[in-house]
């Protein structure tokens, strides 16, 4: 899955009822520019949570997975977050 990006310039952030409706209603970031270059992101709280529940969750498994006492079922990090994101 690819997450495609909203990208502002600085400039929209005068308009924050817009950016703040803007935010709730979409389901990824928000990469505001500056002078042409990225500069911050802005999300919703809930994707904001969201995004932290799913790395804290990611964490938490493998570590339960990759613990040196379990003999069987070790995960490779990158390869386990990349099947969280996909099955999304």
């Amino acid at each position: 899955m690819q997450i495609l990006t909203k990208i502002l310039p600085i400039n929209e952030l005068k308009n924050i009822a817009n950016i703040s409706k803007i935010c709730k209603e979409s389901d990824t970031p928000i990469v505001i520019t500056k002078n042409g270059y990225s500069d911050m992101v802005l999300m919703s709280v809930e994707l904001y949570e969201k995004t932290i529940a799913k790395i804290q969750t990611a964490i938490l498994l493998n570590e339960a997975l990759n613990d040196p006492k379990r003999s069987e079922g070790a995960v490779e990090l990158n390869s386990f977050i990349k099947g969280l994101i996909d099955n999304e």
